[in-house]
């Protein structure tokens, strides 16, 4: 089996996302994941897709052909998982620039992986001004001290003013 991921952006409108998976049905290739969100008048995705290795370059051709939807296709078959420790960050402020990065570049810094993040900014209730609110699943190695880390992405949260809270999967 050949696995893919795919990353597609186009103007928004209703159908696109029929018009990426019939496609991908055609060849027989399997929608494994996906994220999938409109994003200032665009719509955006990301999607892993299995297809058999006889099948692949067509359905690659056949994807490429797509009106009004640019496609990018990356070959990714996944290598053997290392073990690894599931931990769950939240994390919410007044929104300004560089949040994202300075609490990347801290779990980067011991080593821990971002397997998935979703971002957003909202009004803020009651206070005025815009909200910043993340949510990740993070992957790290098993001796990883999670007190540890706690410790310094409490004392990063301090220094951008906002509140982050670590927790493992089971919690």
């Amino acid at each position: 089996m050949a696995t893919f991921t795919l990353t597609c952006v186009g103007d928004d409108r209703p159908g696109l996302v029929s018009a990426l998976s019939a496609p991908i049905s055609a060849h027989g290739a399997s929608w494994e994941r996906s994220q999938m969100a409109r994003l200032a008048g665009k719509f955006a995705g990301v999607l892993l897709v299995e297809v058999a290795d006889d099948r692949a370059d067509a359905l690659v051709a056949d994807l490429g052909r797509l009106e009004d939807l640019h496609v990018t296709l990356e070959r990714t078959d996944e290598p053997a998982q290392q073990p690894t420790v599931v931990l769950h960050l939240d994390l919410i402020g007044a929104d300004h620039p560089g949040i994202v990065a300075e609490i990347s570049s801290a779990l980067a810094a011991q080593r821990i992986g971002i397997e998935e993040l979703s971002t957003h900014v909202r009004d803020a209730p009651m206070a005025g001004g815009r909200l910043f609110e993340a949510q990740a699943v993070l992957e790290a190695p098993p001796a990883t001290d999670v007190e540890g880390l706690r410790t310094i992405l409490e004392a990063l949260a301090d220094e951008l003013m906002v509140e982050v809270r670590l927790s493992d999967a089971g919690s």
